[in-house]
């Protein structure tokens, strides 16, 4: 089972934020800040220590909140020189994310300021959703601003930040509702020259498409017409859910449509009794049966038993691929039976289908023990 991340933020990460300020801050009482930020701090998950942190800062800085936030603004180190391989480290500045969420709604423009300086050394997603809460229309006017900012780090903000569904933070329940604020900030970023933007943007779409599957569809279908091969990738994966749900809608717009006219056949399943934490390898072959080349969306699925009893299908992706006439492609995965945070295992049945353009064919079966 992976390291859980709140080992990754450990007991350094208050030692290290007080020596920071500190530095420009010579009144900030760093010893007994770190004693009361580490009291109770190994009970904590990732998201509650950044909190509670936060919560601590609040003690220690100014009074006041604009003085407390030039604090830690003049506390930051070096700007983010990169979109990847930035592994945790930024993380150091999540307790900043937190602070200006919890205490600087009523100073609207000091915050903001914090959340475009913060945003270039680590992300303000977590701390702008609160703004787009409370003050929506001057919140999204100044994220239409931001989306022409020169720095990648500030124009992800802008389609990371409005996520209606974004990991680790709560959902933005009236986007849920209504999505045509975020579109219409995700349409000035649907060609951003950085990758970077480009994925959070599909990642948006993706987040609209899981509560308005139709909407989702009609902005894939406008935005692939006549695209970069650069858009086109980006429709792709904002459409990956959809194509593992078999959305009519979205395999038509990727061009997978029609059912696939092929035979699938020298079945493999090993082992058939497989243990928990061990790996089962799934093999078949497909032949294109018709007299014109096909192409062909393959995945598969499994459906693993859960604790009541009852399954639950879990879509993978395999690949996409192009079939000539009586053409015969192999295909093979291994899928990992070890437990996961987001997956637990239980002895049973699991029967696994391939997915050919959507269409389901079953494969067979193994037993978990």
């Amino acid at each position: 089972m992976a390291e859980p991340l709140k080992n990754q933020f450990g007991v350094e990460i208050p030692d290290n934020i007080a020596r920071m300020i500190s530095r420009v801050f010579p009144a900030f009482e760093q010893d007994a800040f770190v004693r009361d930020a580490l009291d109770g701090y190994d009970a904590l998950d990732l998201m509650p220590r950044g909190r509670k942190i936060a919560q601590t800062l609040r003690r220690y800085l100014p009074v006041n909140y604009p003085d407390a936030v030039d604090v830690l603004i003049e506390s930051l180190g070096p700007k983010l020189d990169k979109t990847e391989g930035l592994g945790m480290a930024p993380f150091l500045y999540l307790p900043h994310d937190c602070f200006i969420a919890e205490f600087g709604l009523d100073h609207f423009e000091v915050s903001m300021r914090a959340q475009y300086e913060l945003t270039q050394r680590f992300s303000a997603e977590f701390s702008i959703r609160p703004f787009l809460e409370q003050h929506t229309e001057a919140t999204l006017a100044r994220l239409k601003e931001w989306a022409k900012d020169p720095n990648p780090h500030v124009r992800r903000l802008v389609s990371e930040g409005t996520r209606p569904r974004l990991p680790w933070a709560p959902r933005l329940r009236e986007f849920q509702k209504d999505p045509r604020p975020v579109l219409a900030l995700l349409e000035l970023l649907k060609d951003d020259p950085e990758l970077y933007v480009r994925r959070s943007v599909a990642n948006s779409l993706n987040d609209i498409g899981k509560d308005h599957p139709a909407l989702l569809v009609e902005t894939a279908r406008r935005w692939i017409t006549n695209a970069t091969d650069e858009r086109r990738r980006l429709v792709s994966h904002a459409l990956r859910s959809a194509l593992k749900r078999a959305e009519p809608g979205a395999l038509q717009v990727m061009g997978f449509g029609e059912e696939a006219k092929v035979s699938v056949g020298n079945v493999g399943i090993t082992p058939q009794s497989a243990a928990i934490g061990g790996s089962v390898e799934i093999a078949f072959a497909i032949t294109n049966t018709d007299a014109r080349q096909q192409h062909i969306l393959v995945d598969f699925c499994v459906h693993f038993m859960k604790a009541n009893g009852k399954t639950s299908p879990k879509v993978f992706k395999l690949r996409t691929i192009d079939l000539a006439p009586q053409e015969t492609v192999q295909m093979k995965k291994s899928i990992s039976l070890a437990e996961m945070t987001t997956r637990k295992h239980y002895i049973g049945t699991h029967k696994i289908d391939v997915m050919l353009n959507g269409y389901t064919q079953p494969l067979g079966t193994f037993e978990l023990a």
